[in-house]
């Protein structure tokens, strides 16, 4: 089906804005923290007690702690870590849902979030009324909603099962339909938790294809994923986070995905580290025998072909030779007659 017109953009959209502008979202320091503890099951005389008696203690988790970037427009940002390294609570807060409990973020455009399969759906409802409540929670009109739906049930390939309860559908389902409501509503910032990793081939392949025509549309776009290959195919930057901490933050996405790699690769307690400086010093060492090995093979070359030229010297000689033996014979028997 062709989409609405308002859905096409401009081939001029087309062609990513340069990068210099000002950044369309950044992340100062941010900290955000978990406070564990036992007081939300006692009463106000019980926690009186406690305190009095030193019974009563919370623990602070902090699932981030100064986690610092800036991203433009056009950028998409991979961000990767075990799980437990705090990216879906960081997404939390980059969409507003949660206040950091340190920093700041600012944003610079309209945010379509996709945290958590199902998040924001209304199980008892149909598909299609869920996609007007999905588009009311992201602040579109009933009217754009109305233009926009069938484009989005036809990319989710839903058709069938539009008048059917939310709750019947599979997890793919869910997925295809959530994905096509966040990428198909023309976000200027699209957040992605895991969603690409849920669903059949066809559908990874076609929604891999829908990122890049957003992204050169122009918008910015965060994804977290566990799918390195996926990382590296779409992302011109990396975030990397371990426990809470940021590893990385560069644009060398070949760079922080090996290194990621080879910190999962490792032993239990091996500390996550990106160096810039080893990397380039590898990628240097790599280069050299790269290059040293391309000129042995073009020494082996050159000399496969000075010994297959001095064999057919030889072998011209040895032919010429014999064509003047047999010269000589014939002259000889020409004499003997």
């Amino acid at each position: 089906m062709t989409p609405p017109s308002s859905l096409v953009p401009p081939p001029s959209s087309l062609v990513p804005p340069p990068s210099s502008l000002v950044p369309i979202l950044a992340c100062h320091d941010v900290s955000i923290r978990y406070r564990i503890g036992d007081f939300k099951n006692i009463g106000l005389k019980e926690w009186f007690t406690r305190r009095l008696t030193g019974r009563y203690k919370v623990v602070d988790f902090w699932a981030d702690r100064d986690v610092r970037f800036t991203i433009n427009k056009g950028d998409m940002l991979g961000i990767i870590g075990a799980n437990g390294a705090g990216k879906s609570t960081l997404l939390k807060a980059v969409a507003g849902i949660m206040e950091p409990t340190r920093g700041r973020i600012v944003r610079r455009g309209r945010i379509s979030a996709l945290l958590e399969l199902g998040s924001g759906f209304d199980g008892d409802l149909t598909v299609k009324e869920n996609a007007y409540l999905r588009g009311a929670m992201l602040g579109y009109t009933r009217a754009f909603m109305g233009e926009t739906y069938k484009y989005i049930i036809d990319f989710s390939e839903l058709k069938d099962f539009e008048d059917r309860p939310f709750k019947q559908l599979s997890s793919g389902m869910k997925s295809r339909l959530a994905f096509s409501i966040a990428s198909l509503v023309k976000p200027e910032i699209l957040i992605l938790d895991e969603v690409l990793a849920v669903g059949d081939g066809a559908f990874a392949e076609k929604s891999a294809k829908k990122m890049r025509e957003i992204i050169k549309g122009g918008a910015t776009t965060i994804l977290v994923s566990h799918s390195i290959g996926q990382i590296r195919a779409l992302c011109n930057k990396v975030l990397w986070l371990d426990k809470g901490r940021q590893v990385a933050f560069t644009d060398d996405v070949a760079g922080a995905c090996d290194s990621y790699e080879a910190f999962l690769r490792a032993p239990v307690g091996t500390e996550a580290r990106f160096d810039p400086e080893e990397i380039a010093a590898k990628r240097a060492a790599a280069k050299a025998e790269a290059e040293r090995q391309a000129a042995e093979r073009r020494c082996q070359e050159e000399e496969r072909r000075r010994k297959a030229a001095v064999a057919a010297a030889e072998l011209e000689r040895l032919r010429m030779e014999s064509a003047k033996l047999a010269e000589v014979r014939s002259i000889l028997k020409g004499d003997a007659k």
